[in-house]
């Protein structure tokens, strides 16, 4: 006959055991949940209702610089970088206007200006010129231009863009002259240009064709550098929509730059405004655009990256 402390001792034993086995449990569910959440996302950000919260910025360049060690160019191969760029500049994945973009070279001339080369991306002048600029932002200087420099890249574009969307006053805006329009029977009230931006354009078209490089293209062709929009107001912008109901965000936008008169579309080339990337494949490499890339900023002009025609007055 087993002794009453016995059979407590081991009563006692097998309660040990069971809440030892009840703990490890425990945590290979933990392990597992977490991991689950981890792969729907839950940990990165997204709710439990599986919307995305209200902040949804992307990394800062400190927060990326924080995660991982600044690499230099100098630890990889200047070669294989410069075949990267080349690979990624027709391949490179990415989202905008809710769209996916495919590739950087439709702003490459933009790009090349912001870094400081006139240099291919299969260089290694380019990849050692974006090294020095991604340094500078606090970026992986590893001389690829990749998504995290491309959308950096963007963001210091559309932050020179036009942010008061306010009407000029009357006796801020004049009525161009007719020889500087693209469309020579355009009408008066669609020809008016802030005073400001207006006097800045005719010094630009100024030096421009005093340019040995593109004087002698804006000669060849009279079109090239003419505006083709300048100030639209609400109600016209509105039967624009009305007109072109598929034109979308990234086409007639509500709030639009032109709103204030200093915003221009001007002719570089190809069809006047449209967006295809076969279209502005052919007005990038205009001498004109070329031109603009390089020196519409002296002249307070500033560009709508996605759209080689459009520039805006800033200063």
């Amino acid at each position: 006959m087993i002794s009453t402390y016995t059979q407590s001792h081991n009563n006692t034993g097998k309660m040990k055991l069971s809440r030892l086995i009840r703990i490890l449990l425990s945590g290979a569910v933990a392990a597992s949940l977490g991991l689950a959440l981890i792969q729907s996302g839950t940990l990165r950000g997204q709710t439990q209702n599986g919307r995305t919260p209200g902040n949804t910025t992307r990394p800062t360049s400190k927060t990326m610089t924080e995660r991982r060690p600044l690499e230099s160019l100098k630890s990889s191969n200047p070669r294989t970088v410069a075949t990267r760029n080349l690979q990624l500049q027709s391949e490179l994945k990415w989202m905008f206007g809710g769209k996916p973009q495919r590739g950087w070279y439709l702003y490459a001339p933009l790009v090349q200006s912001l870094i400081g080369t006139d240099q291919g991306a299969d260089t290694t002048g380019f990849a050692a010129a974006l090294s020095r600029w991604q340094l500078k932002q606090g970026l992986q200087a590893s001389g690829i231009l990749d998504e995290e420099s491309l959308y950096a890249m963007v963001g210091h574009w559309q932050s020179l863009r036009i942010r008061d969307r306010n009407y000029p006053q009357p006796d801020q805006l004049v009525t161009g002259s007719l020889e500087d329009f693209y469309d020579q029977s355009r009408p008066e009230e669609l020809r008016q240009v802030h005073l400001e931006a207006y006097t800045a354009y005719k010094q630009m078209i100024l030096a421009a064709k005093a340019d040995p490089l593109v004087g002698p293209t804006l000669a060849d062709d009279a079109k090239y550098l003419k505006i083709i929009s300048s100030f639209r107001s609400r109600e016209y912008q509105e039967k624009l929509r009305r007109e072109s109901p598929n034109a979308g965000r990234a086409g007639l936008a509500v709030n639009s730059p032109h709103f204030t008169g200093r915003a221009l579309d001007i002719y570089v080339g190809g069809e006047p405004v449209e967006t295809k990337d076969s279209n502005r494949s052919i007005q990038i490499q205009t001498p004109v655009y070329l031109w603009l890339t390089r020196n519409a900023h002296r002249f307070g002009f500033r560009p709508y990256f996605y759209e080689p025609w459009h520039w805006e007055y800033v200063r």
